[in-house]
């Protein structure tokens, strides 16, 4: 995968963070190097089948409700990139873990009001899907001196309509390259790509086939939008089936916890 390390590196890092001699004895860091090992697998697995060099995915660690102590351990296991919901988490937990070598994802959907601060440490916003959002966005990066990375959010709902949000963000996928060339035009962003969220219902795959061709579509435009964030921890195999460049895993890396970050 894109993101540092394999099996030997991760054992010595889980090690330095508090683990015992094997990698997985005892301790929040070696529980999360067993985690990351067998994310790893699966992301490997999956490649192989679909018949991908492993080194086109990164794996984006979605770190809500996790303390800081969690971006660190990640950090030490060789992760680079790293996800978040809500920006009353993200800010705070970016700010102190500024000296660490991270590029930082905002996935969740993202109010206007928010986007000032988000401009400050995102490198990259997968949740774009309005213009008022891009202009936003790139008035408020501007400011900040910065560039921001925009990924163009798309609602594989079968019910969405154009010109509606879905329920979880995203535009309609007929909107969807007008939201690109919006992005494309606005100084101070740049357009990386698309990202999506598999519906509730139907089949992940087929749902991540209809991303795909979006992505072709806004790629024959602009051809640097290479970028295809698609997959979570349920569904990564299906994503990376169909193309996804970017897996966003939460779970699968830190369990199934309760909100333990105000």
């Amino acid at each position: 995968m894109a993101d540092d390390g394999r099996a030997e590196g991760t054992a010595r890092a889980a090690q330095r963070a508090g683990a015992g001699p094997d990698g997985r004895a005892g301790g929040r860091a070696a529980r999360i190097a067993a985690n990351l090992e067998s994310v790893r697998d699966r992301v490997a697995r999956a490649c192989a089948a679909a018949g991908r060099p492993v080194g086109d995915v990164t794996l984006i660690a979605v770190t809500k409700t996790f303390p800081a102590s969690d971006v660190r351990i990640l950090a030490e296991l060789g992760v680079r990139d790293i996800g978040e919901n809500r920006d009353q988490e993200a800010a705070p937990k970016a700010a102190e873990s500024a000296d660490l070598d991270l590029r930082w994802h905002f996935i969740g959907q993202l109010q206007t009001n928010k986007a000032k601060s988000v401009a400050r440490y995102a490198d990259i916003v997968h949740s774009v899907d309005r213009p008022r959002l891009v202009r936003e966005l790139g008035r408020r990066v501007r400011e900040e001196g910065r560039r921001l990375t925009c990924l163009v959010q798309v609602d594989l709902d079968p019910s969405a309509s154009p010109g509606v949000l879905g329920p979880r963000g995203g535009a309609d996928t007929r909107d969807a390259l007008g939201i690109a060339d919006a992005i494309s035009a606005e100084d101070g962003l740049d357009l990386g790509g698309v990202m999506a969220v598999a519906p509730r219902e139907g089949d992940p795959e087929s749902a991540f086939a209809r991303l795909y061709e979006v992505a072709e579509r806004v790629r024959a435009r602009y051809p640097q939008a290479r970028t295809v964030s698609a997959g979570m921890s349920a569904d990564l195999e299906a994503a990376v089936a169909q193309g996804a460049t970017h897996l966003r895993v939460g779970t699968a890396l830190l369990d199934d916890r309760g909100p333990i970050v105000g």
